[in-house]
């Protein structure tokens, strides 16, 4: 993989820029107006926890070297040299019930160009109860056939188009699609990055699942020149050994932000990988029971997961530019957490939402 080596220059060129870094607004607690309905708000004791954490941290880790803070490896490719931290973590894995999945696609007549609920209650009261029924039906047996071809393909990415294009991207037959996978097939991915737009990525939290545990690797910035071989590296986890992508709201932000990065460094794009975005799917399940749809919130009410000294992930530009302001590592072990329990929380979120949908009894 080739890319465009910026060197230092680009460490700094990013050291004068980030002054304007916040990107964010600092909310009075509970004042939900204030926040415009966005993701780009701290509340203020949230602010002010961070700000006295941080004080912790630089006392705490002064003087002390990265390499006794970090117990990482050193991963070297083609497009340069980055740090690797690894750490597993137990997952219970439900099995899905493909059997019930494709039961309930098929009785789905919706599925059918031109058929609508009202229509599908008139096929039934006439005997057509699945789409394969339909294959008989004068009027219908075209496209019942284009359906049963599609799913008889078994290719998950065409299977969640049509599905998507009938229903929604969030419906459960969407998710259901995720039996067409193994465990080891899907690859788990939360980046933290300088902001919002275009700025560096400066972690990238990758899980994947080996020997029935998610093993962690956070391929970590030391220098904003470092995100070529970064990049490099989480890349060569989406490809054909994992060809299932799982994030949270990964499809409007992680997977654009990371396409972006490579094209800026003019490194090749990750393609063809089906995609699960799990706060699609949590939206659909939880948006009219729980007030906040963010993954600490969903980890908090769902999981009962509860995070110490955890900072909010607006304010990591922050922490990462005081330790390459003043090489005291304090400020990247909130980061490195936050974005590891981000992963691990990824990936329990989404095998409860598949357990719940069509896990095996």
């Amino acid at each position: 993989m080739d890319a465009v080596h910026a060197g230092n220059r680009i460490g700094t060129l990013w050291q004068q820029r980030m002054a304007s870094l916040r990107e964010y607004e600092v909310v009075r607690d509970g004042n939900v107006f204030g926040t415009s309905f966005s993701n780009n708000y701290v509340w203020s004791s949230e602010f002010d926890r961070a700000h006295q954490y941080l004080a912790r941290l630089t006392e705490q880790y002064d003087g002390i070297p990265f390499d006794t803070v970090f117990s990482g490896t050193e991963v070297t490719n083609a497009c340069g040299t980055c740090i690797a931290i690894t750490s597993r973590h137990p997952l219970t894995i439900t099995p899905v019930d493909r059997e019930r999945h494709t039961h309930e696609v098929l009785a789905d007549l919706t599925l059918v160009r031109g058929i609508g609920k009202a229509t599908q209650q008139k096929l039934n009261a006439r005997g057509y109860h699945t789409i394969e029924d339909l294959v008989q039906h004068p009027k219908f047996r075209v496209w019942a056939s284009k359906v049963l071809d599609c799913l008889s393909k078994g290719d998950s990415c065409i299977i969640m188009e049509m599905i998507g294009g009938r229903h929604t991207r969030s419906h459960p037959f969407v998710l259901g699609t995720a039996g067409f996978f193994e465990p080891e097939d899907f690859v788990f991915l939360d980046i933290e990055t300088l902001g919002l737009f275009s700025r560096p990525i400066i972690l990238f939290g990758v899980g994947t699942i080996e020997d029935h545990e998610l093993v962690v690797r956070q391929y970590l910035l030391r220098d904003i020149d470092e995100e070529p071989a970064a990049l490099a590296a989480t890349i060569g986890h989406l490809s054909c050994d994992h060809p299932a992508l799982v994030t949270f709201n990964g499809k409007a932000f992680d997977l654009p932000y990371l396409m972006d990065r490579l094209a800026y460094y003019g490194m090749g794009a990750a393609t063809g990988i089906t995609h699960f975005d799990v706060l699609h799917f949590s939206r659909r399940r939880w948006k009219s029971e729980l007030p906040s749809l963010r993954l600490s919130a969903l980890e908090r009410e769902i999981l009962d997961v509860r995070r110490d000294d955890d900072i909010p992930g607006q304010m990591v530009p922050e922490f990462y530019e005081i330790y390459r302001r003043t090489g005291n590592c304090g400020p990247l072990v909130p980061i490195v957490e936050h974005n590891r329990q981000d992963v691990v929380s990824l990936a329990l979120l989404f095998y409860h939402l598949l357990g719940e949908a069509y896990g095996c009894c």
